[in-house]
């Protein structure tokens, strides 16, 4: 939702273009914003007074996923267990991004639209740093693995994911098992007795 309040009608035409946006996202539709106002049988200046750009409308769609991972991220940095809550936070970004259609664009695209998108991709980039940075901290992962490392092979659990396809729950479900894999391969090595 916008940050200063709305006028009624004004917040129901807001609700009604973000909705209609999350449908062609979530229906692999690129957002046009003409086809928007079409669909949500509006004027087109509405829309355009609303979201300036099919990006600003996209980062209105993936807002409550991006703002969820940070909530993730904020719990997991105040979990006492370091390997918990990284395991924990990590399975939380790759379920978000395999359900939520919107999210992976946005949280990977260099510029953003909206001052709120960028506000929440550096909290979670900060927030989700030091949850790494505690569990490498504790010896519990590889000690050169780092957060530019990790980025693009959750976003490859996730790629791998949207490759092998399946209802919502299948994609969770390989997403978690392709994680176990990962995640196996970032534990620190036992030392030898």
């Amino acid at each position: 939702m916008p940050t200063t309040p709305l006028r009624k009608d004004a917040a129901r035409n807001w609700e009604r273009i973000v909705r209609v946006a999350r449908e062609l996202v979530d229906g692999g539709t690129p957002v046009q914003l003409n086809d928007v106002a079409r669909r949500a049988g509006l004027g087109v200046g509405t829309v355009y007074r609303h979201f300036p750009t099919a990006e600003a409308l996209v980062e209105a769609v993936a807002a409550p996923g991006l703002e969820e991972l940070v909530a993730a991220a904020e719990h997991a940095a105040r979990d006492p267990d370091p390997w918990r809550a990284f395991d924990v936070f990590l399975r939380r970004v790759v379920e978000v991004q395999v359900t939520d259609a919107a999210v992976p664009g946005v949280a990977s695209s260099p510029t953003d639209a909206l001052p709120r998108t960028t506000e929440l991709k550096l909290s979670l980039w900060t927030v989700g740093g030091a949850v790494l940075d505690r569990v490498r901290a504790a010896g519990l992962v590889r000690a050169d693995l780092t957060a530019d490392d990790l980025t693009p092979l959750v976003c490859g659990v996730a790629h791998a994911v949207g490759l092998a396809g399946g209802a919502r729950e299948q994609r969770v479900a390989t997403a978690h098992r392709y994680l176990d894999l990962l995640l196996g391969g970032l534990r620190a090595p036992v030392p030898a007795a």
